[in-house]
């Protein structure tokens, strides 16, 4: 095995100092029992390393989140229905975007889960391998997909704006999504790059790139969207260049760290290109499965929104508000979630089922405490947060008490995504898939469906169908997590890898 050289960035955890696990243990079968601290392994080390790895991203995500936070505002501040228009349009593109991006998604997190694993394994020429591997293929996809999406933008636009929406919001919102396609291959390559990153435990150089991307996006959103120095009042076009402009500046950013050395991670563009199909075939068996979840869940989010939007430009607006805020909640559990799948896929690289069992337990516990307090303060601060979007009275009224039900879901969700991410980084992804199909679909969309257009019940009863899967989801992951059954995942890969080093 090609170990790691003093050199380089990454974060070194209790696991490093601990030996091998043995081929064969009774630990690699049946249920999740109780977590306990390991022989030899201080607790509040392994506290330490979950943060260490959680917070720069945690610092990322929502720097991010606010800095898309910061184009709505600045969006729906615009004077008298500009803003409605505007908040509007952002919303109903975003989600089409998020489509086309299904397929980059997926191969990430399949890549995450291979780097982590190779970097247990202190195998820095395998993880170095799948890095190249995963760029080159979300090279050719992501530019595939650019050219796809720009041909068929309009009717992405037309479709998720149903009936409801103004011409205007409709037209605004096909400007919006071309021009984040211009962007479309800068923004998977540097997303590609984080991900493999997180997967040797780096999570505070893409903290830095990101930061600096954001604060270039927002300088840009207020010369473009107000136009200052001269620059015309852009508005929502505006927003978008400006977000392009900040995606650009990250993926100059994270390719200069890439082709250096001083990362456990670089690229070498003197080294040919070479097909590695045993890592290929290690990171589309995790993420097809997850692009299956991803396909699905966004299939569900469309059907979701356009039964919102046929209630009208300020219902979707308010909706968009919402989300917008709840996204900015999505930050604990993903932070810590990046954190669980990092140290999950590192200690089963390792064979250590004890160490995945315990960093589980940890990562939820600082992930619980967090969500808690997040709960908290969106209680008590959900009518004046909703007015820093747009200040109308139907925005302010319907999104304030919606928002209640968000503060409410903080604990589970944020649960949710932390045992999903651990799930992610030991390779069961398709367990996923299928609890995304029955919750996603089967749950809030049939059930917005019918709350708005069967019972009248409005945007509150779309809602009611986000909270009803948001619960269903949080105990079938808990029941999967428990249950073991994801460990057969793990076992067959260790045997896959032990046969082609005997091959070898």
């Amino acid at each position: 095995m090609k170990h790691e050289q003093a050199n380089t960035k990454t974060v070194r955890t209790a696991l490093d100092d601990l030996p091998y696990g043995p081929m064969e243990s009774e630990e690699a079968y049946g249920r999740v029992g109780k977590a306990r601290t390991p022989e030899g392994v201080n607790k509040s080390r392994m506290f330490r390393d979950a943060t260490l790895i959680a917070w720069p991203s945690f610092i990322e995500l929502v720097l991010t989140q606010l800095t898309g936070m910061a184009d709505q505002i600045m969006v729906g501040q615009m004077p008298g229905e500009a803003g409605v228009q505007g908040l509007s349009a952002v919303g109903i593109s975003g989600l089409p975007k998020f489509l086309l991006l299904t397929m980059i998604i997926a191969m990430n997190v399949g890549t995450t889960a291979v780097v982590a694993r190779s970097r247990g394994q202190q195998d820095r020429e395998k993880a170095n391998r799948a890095f190249q591997q995963a760029i080159v293929l979300n090279l050719l996809l992501s530019t595939v997909i650019t050219v796809f999406g720009l041909l068929i933008s309009r009717s992405l636009i037309t479709f998720m704006g149903g009936n409801g929406i103004s011409q205007g919001t409709l037209d605004l919102g096909v400007t919006y999504l071309r021009i984040q396609l211009y962007g479309f291959i800068p923004l998977c390559l540097t997303s590609t790059t984080t991900a493999a990153l997180r997967g040797v435990g780096d999570t505070k150089t893409p903290m830095v790139y990101n930061t600096v991307a954001n604060v270039v996006n927002i300088f840009f959103n207020y010369v473009m969207i107000c136009g200052k120095f001269g620059c015309p009042v852009m508005g929502v076009a505006g927003a978008s260049w400006a977000t392009v402009i900040g995606q650009t500046a990250a993926f100059f950013m994270a390719m200069r760290v890439a082709l250096g050395k001083k990362h456990y991670l670089y690229l070498d563009l003197k080294q040919r290109f070479r097909l590695d199909t045993d890592i290929m075939k290690n990171i589309a068996s995790i993420g097809l499965p997850s692009m299956i979840e991803q396909f699905i869940m966004r299939t569900g989010f469309l059907i979701f929104n356009r039964t919102v939007a046929s209630l009208g430009d300020a219902m979707l607006a308010t909706h968009q508000v919402v989300v917008n805020i709840q996204s900015m909640s999505f930050m604990v559990g993903q932070a810590f979630g990046n954190a669980s799948t990092t140290l999950m896929g590192q200690s089963l690289g390792k064979r250590r089922y004890d160490m995945a069992a315990m960093y589980m337990k940890v990562t939820r516990t600082l992930g619980m405490a967090v969500s808690c307090v997040t709960m908290v303060l969106m209680a008590l601060f959900n009518e004046p947060i909703i007015r820093l979007y747009n200040s109308a009275p139907e925005v302010v009224a319907t999104g304030s008490a919606i928002l209640l039900m968000v503060a409410l879901l903080q604990p589970l969700q944020g649960d949710q995504f932390i045992m999903s991410g651990g799930l992610r980084g030991v390779g069961d992804t398709r367990y996923g898939a299928m609890m995304v199909l029955v919750t996603t679909l089967g749950v809030r969309a049939v059930l917005c469906v019918i709350a708005v257009n069967v019972f009248h019940w409005g945007l509150f009863g779309a809602w009611v169908g986000i909270v009803c899967d948001q619960l269903l989801r949080s105990l079938l992951i808990t029941r999967r997590y428990r249950s073991g059954k994801w460990k057969v995942h793990v076992r067959r890969r260790a045997e896959a890898e032990a046969q082609a080093a005997s091959a070898a």
